[in-house]
């Protein structure tokens, strides 16, 4: 009988693939204040989001609810219910 004969040439394997690295959250959070609110503090919530001026934002949601027929609106209510406040 013969014996089986082993592989001459190694045998390599392929690294595992490289994962994204985990972007860790950068802390900021959308939440409704309360301590510079009009009616509901959304507008300022979004403000210090995106790190704006609230009086811009305010001004903008105006002329969004009056050009835009009132699906601003819509979006401001949605909003005063879904996002938490502070």
């Amino acid at each position: 009988m013969t014996q089986p004969t082993e592989n001459p040439s190694p045998t390599y394997q392929q690294p595992p693939p490289q994962q994204p690295p985990i972007q860790q959250p950068s802390g900021k959070r959308l939440v409704r204040r309360s301590d510079d609110k009009m009616i509901a503090g959304v507008c300022s919530g979004v403000a210090d989001y995106l790190g704006i001026d609230v009086t811009l934002v305010r001004v903008l949601t105006v002329l969004g609810a009056v050009f835009g027929l009132g699906s601003l609106v819509v979006a401001y209510v949605v909003m005063w219910v879904l996002v938490p406040e502070e």
